[in-house]
């Protein structure tokens, strides 16, 4: 990865970091007060807060069952994301990223670390009564874009005045860490793209502030990104690409150079193996679907960085170029709490 040095710092992304405006758009309610008249079981959403006792043997329906696995899946996710312990982009699935954050949950709680989502894990998240889900009408923000598809190639982003986003619901789920699909789904029948829409969202704004990271730890084995305090206590975790067998993460003790807020990126193909015949130095600008995303965190190792991405559904599942890759809002949170001098530890 090209070491940016002279990157431009723009305004931070809205959709990656919260504001007081947004927060005061949100109204948390328990979702058990949404209308219940949708008979469908795959899109509707009752009493997810999950607070009653499971019974066994009582759903027998197989689309009931699914459904009500996948409100529990969810409701973990977003009180995990609460806790910084990210499960990556929010699905209602489960999967390594969500298996990792649980891994750590049960360590800090001293229960067995399983990495499931099992009744002694799922009751300790429950001592969390923040409902899942908060309203929330769409402003002229959201819906105002422009909006277009984004090319395949360098070459062809490099064209584009601003990396943005492809569609309404691409922004929408980066700002509450969501993937578009899970927000199509809660939001039958709902327009993404009107202001003024109502519709509900993961309930992922509003956390309470961490202090300043003292130091940062990856690990390739888990494929996480750990912040910790100056004591050494965890204070955030969040999941990670790392590399690959081309280019493996770079094993060592670093240091943090610089933090850059919205990055314009320098493309040089000589420094990717894959890079496209015919590629040549450009710039890319800023945007959301900018290579590294919303946030560069240039290393003391050259040509290496912590960074996002413009496709969160793939991090911790797909390789990088060596880089430490982020979902946008994870990177956004990581920088806002990182600065220069900081110790990075990249283990194995």
């Amino acid at each position: 990865m090209k070491k940016t040095t002279a990157l431009t710092l723009i305004a931070a992304l809205a959709g990656a970091v919260p504001t007081a405006t947004l927060a005061q758009q949100m109204q948390q309610q328990p979702l058990q007060q949404q209308p219940q008249q949708q008979p469908q079981p795959q899109t509707t959403m009752q009493a997810i807060t999950g607070n009653a006792p499971s019974v066994p043997g009582a759903v027998q329906d197989p689309a009931i069952a699914e459904q009500a696995e996948f409100e529990r899946l969810l409701r973990a996710q977003v009180v995990l994301e609460r806790m910084y312990l990210s499960p990556g982009e929010i699905d209602g699935a489960y999967g390594s990223n969500m298996r990792q954050a649980l891994n750590t949950f049960q360590q800090t709680r001293n229960l067995p670390v399983t990495g499931k989502l099992d009744d002694a894990t799922w009751n300790a998240l429950n001592a969390d009564a923040t409902p899942t889900l908060a309203n929330y009408t769409l402003t002229d923000e959201d819906t105002a874009g422009p909006f277009e598809p984004v090319p395949d190639t360098m070459m062809g982003k490099a064209k584009l005045k601003k990396l943005g986003y492809a569609t309404p619901a691409e922004g929408l789920g980066e700002k509450f860490h969501a993937s578009p699909a899970l927000l199509q789904r809660l939001n039958p029948g709902k327009n993404l793209g009107r202001t003024g829409e109502q519709i509900v969202v993961p309930n992922v704004h509003g956390k309470a502030p961490l202090p300043p990271a003292a130091k940062v730890v990856v690990r390739d084995s888990t494929k996480t990104l750990q912040l910790l305090d100056a004591s050494g206590q965890l204070l955030a975790q969040y999941p990670v690409s790392t590399g690959s067998s081309r280019d493996p993460l770079p094993i060592g003790n670093w240091k943090i150079e610089g933090v850059h807020a919205n990055p314009v990126y320098h493309y040089n193909p000589k420094l990717f193996w894959d890079a496209k015949a015919g590629d040549s130095k450009t710039q890319i600008q800023p945007g959301p679907n900018n290579p590294v995303g919303v946030m560069w965190i240039d290393l003391s190792k050259p040509h290496y960085g912590i960074h996002g991405t413009p496709v969160p559904g793939h991090v911790g599942k797909t390789e990088s170029h060596g880089c430490i890759r982020l979902t946008n809002w994870s990177a956004a949170e990581v920088g806002a709490l990182v600065a220069a001098g900081v110790d990075v530890v990249l283990q194995k």
